[in-house]
């Protein structure tokens, strides 16, 4: 889970480059603008519990050669 500030839109390529390796590693990611947080919490962790619904209770392998 990300929290992003107005910043991170400067830096989107990156962020992208990013969330695709994690991805590509089995994670999922979940960003929330700070405001929301700030704000909506409540609609923040509605969307967190339904995200952690459709995931399956397994965790990521690590890469091949890779330590834990």
């Amino acid at each position: 889970m990300e929290l992003d500030g107005g910043q991170h839109a400067l830096q989107s390529a990156y962020d992208g480059m990013r969330d695709a390796v994690l991805r590509s590693r089995g994670f999922r990611i979940l960003r929330f603008w700070n405001s929301d947080v700030l704000t909506n919490m409540d609609g923040v962790l509605e969307g967190v519990m339904r995200e952690l619904e459709q995931v399956p209770l397994t965790l990521p392998s690590p890469p091949r050669g890779e330590r834990v």
